[in-house]
């Protein structure tokens, strides 16, 4: 009795069990249970029953040897094995289905393909340049390129965990920061546009203090559209003042409508911009004479230039080296030009 109580208390993978290998679709359940959290979305996603889908995680632990997962009643959550597999098996996955399709280009079935993420609220100039030399680079070597619009965290999350290839946006700092396995090369860096009440002493010099600005309400954000660059500029201010605090604006997407929210209110108010020119270009005042005309707002320039956002282009170095090339050739040749929008808030 007490040899089999020992069996039964034995993990995955101990003595009495026998090696085998890992395959693929191993990999990719436990990739699909890990990402979505529960067995029951998993399943979904998978298209395969619930109790398939348990079984074969449960034969995943067996061939590693210990357990990955942690089965809780509110979900799954990875142990440490988990976690290092979780890694390896997004970079096996990519390599794999990049191999198959290098593999169907080479005998005329298709054609290689590059998943680039471009967030919303980029500068147009930026976006489209950048965007256009992908689409030249792409073509040259023969392959395609399928865009994602949708936002990217500061860690690259999207390209770290292999949904995307390679990612257009905000640097985390200079860009040093990076988790591996990704690479970047910067494609210069952005400033905002401030907008002030015409009445404020700044409006008639042009340019306002980091002090001055901390002493207004500052309308910019919500954090969750771009959190890296919301928290980094929010540290900047907080230097200054300790109790300093971003106002979400009344309307995400309409800047107008944020300057007539500043230009009525009880306080001083600011409209702060996302990153959206190039720092060294020259802006020509009031850019929107319409928000000023209407809304006797001016706009102005932080001396010394404390809030900027370094833009990028970020790859996963898994990618094989033909796809990375021209990640890098189209980024070579991006240059930093003065950009007017867009003029979005987040």
């Amino acid at each position: 009795m007490k040899q089999l109580e020992a069996v039964a208390a034995e993990p995955p993978g101990s003595a009495g069990s026998t090696p085998q290998n890992v395959e693929l679709r191993h990999l990719r359940y436990f990739v699909a249970v890990a990402e979505a959290g529960t067995f029951t979305e998993a399943a979904e996603r998978m298209f395969i029953a619930q109790p398939t889908l348990s079984q074969q995680l449960r034969r995943l632990e067996d061939i590693v040897g210990t357990r990955l997962l942690h089965r809780r009643r509110e979900g799954v959550r990875l142990t440490t094995a988990g976690a290092v597999l979780l890694e390896t098996s997004r970079a096996i996955l990519s390599l794999v289905d990049h191999g198959v399709s290098h593999t169907r280009q080479a005998a005329g079935l298709g054609r290689q393909r590059l998943r680039v993420v471009v967030p919303p609220h980029l500068p147009d100039a930026l976006a489209v340049q950048t965007a256009s030399r992908l689409m030249s680079a792409a073509a040259a070597a023969n392959v395609d390129v399928t865009w994602l619009e949708t936002p990217l965290d500061g860690e690259f999350s999207l390209i770290h965990q292999h949904k995307a290839d390679a990612g257009l946006g905000w640097l985390p700092g200079a860009g040093e920061d990076l988790p591996a396995p990704l690479d970047v090369m910067s494609l210069g860096e952005f400033e905002p546009a401030l907008w002030i009440p015409s009445r404020h002493p700044a409006a008639r010099r042009r340019t306002l203090t980091v002090e001055e600005l901390t002493q207004m309400t500052v309308v910019y954000g919500p954090r969750r559209a771009e959190t890296g660059t919301y928290d980094q500029w929010s540290g900047v201010l907080r230097a200054a003042d300790p109790g300093f605090a971003f106002t979400d604006p009344p309307f995400r997407h309409s800047l107008p409508m944020s300057v007539a929210f500043a230009a009525t209110a009880s306080r001083p108010t600011a409209v702060l911009t996302s990153p959206c020119i190039a720092l060294g270009s020259t802006k020509a005042a009031a850019r929107e004479p319409q928000l000023a005309d209407t809304y006797d707002m001016a706009e102005v320039t932080l001396e010394r230039h404390p809030l900027v956002a370094t833009a990028g282009l970020v790859w996963n170095t898994d990618l094989p080296r033909p796809l990375q090339q021209i990640l890098f050739d189209a980024a070579d040749g991006v240059g930093c030009a003065p950009s007017h929008g867009p003029a979005g808030l987040a």
